[in-house]
């Protein structure tokens, strides 16, 4: 029998250097795509893949990533005393159970596995999602929705993936894959940012993953890997024979929120989706298009 997938670790202990100083005294994951912070996509997605409980791997100065979704009494008491009751509704929609955020500190920037240890003892003996809220994936059917549909049907390991150029592999992890049936391939190997003469293929991890438990006993290795951290990667690829392990070429488009101008590409790719807001930018992208032509 399948273990339900209820879990969700969100990693967001960065400090957000590429985009100083906009970061500089704000979580990178509160910058807003849009009107609403990236945390709280990020949220979102896992709510509609029927998660329930989320674990923040935080670090210092990120308090503001959990109060986000508290409960804002003096605002609210405001809106409702004006009447304005489509911002109110705004603010329930993304309330969360109480009780469903926990957070734990990754004192040290020891890498993304290392991140995921810090989170063993929420973790237990349950599978669980990963969200890198970095990663925004704009889609009909939510990238971990997809993703927890696949883990139900294989029982095992399921990672986001994606083709990249092959000159860009020494920016991923990137996987050595087995049967292909054209969405849902088998995994075989996984290699942290390989060289592109040495990559086995262009079949890249985004920044979601459904991973069983036992990832957290190879973890507490503590080994280095690339750029001599702790690399998820390399604690994936242990696991690779012992359970399955697939990844799916999920549907939908990634934008690199991490990245300035994958975050102003995702500005506007979410904009045009919203009918309140798509003619006007459509308006104001015509004018611009004239000034590069």
């Amino acid at each position: 029998m399948v273990k339900p997938l209820r879990k969700a670790v969100l990693p967001v202990a960065g400090l957000g250097t590429r985009f100083l100083p906009a970061t500089k005294a704000t979580a990178k994951e509160m910058l807003p795509v849009v009107d609403k912070p990236l945390i709280q996509y990020a949220v979102e997605e896992a709510r509609a893949a029927g998660i329930e409980q989320f674990c923040f791997v935080t670090g210092r100065g990120k308090a503001a990533l959990v109060e986000h979704f508290d409960i804002a009494f003096e605002l609210e008491q405001t809106l409702l005393e004006r009447n304005k009751q489509a911002e109110l509704d705004l603010l329930n929609d993304m309330k969360v159970e109480p009780g469903s955020i926990v957070t734990v500190r990754q004192q040290v920037p020891l890498g993304l596995g290392h991140a995921i240890w810090c989170a063993r003892a929420f973790i237990g003996e349950d599978p669980f999602a990963i969200l890198l809220p970095d990663d925004l994936v704009l889609a009909d059917t939510p990238c971990l929705a997809q993703l927890a549909e696949a883990y139900q049907r294989t029982g095992g390991n399921v990672v986001a993936v994606t083709e990249v150029p092959p000159e860009q592999t020494n920016r991923y992890g990137i996987l050595k894959i087995g049967k292909d049936d054209g969405r849902m391939v088998e995994v075989t190997g996984l290699v942290e940012k390989p060289a592109p003469k040495d990559a086995p293929s262009n079949l890249s991890i985004i920044g979601r993953y459904v991973l069983l438990p036992e990832v957290i006993d190879h973890l507490a290795r503590m080994e280095r890997g690339a750029g001599n951290e702790v690399q998820l990667t390399d604690g994936m690829a242990r696991m690779i024979g012992n359970s399955p392990f697939h990844g799916l070429r999920y549907e939908g488009r990634r934008f690199d929120c991490g990245d300035k101008v994958g975050f102003l590409e995702a500005q506007i790719a979410f904009a045009l989706k919203r009918d309140d807001m798509a003619p006007a930018v459509r308006d104001f992208l015509k004018t611009y298009i004239k000034d590069c032509i």
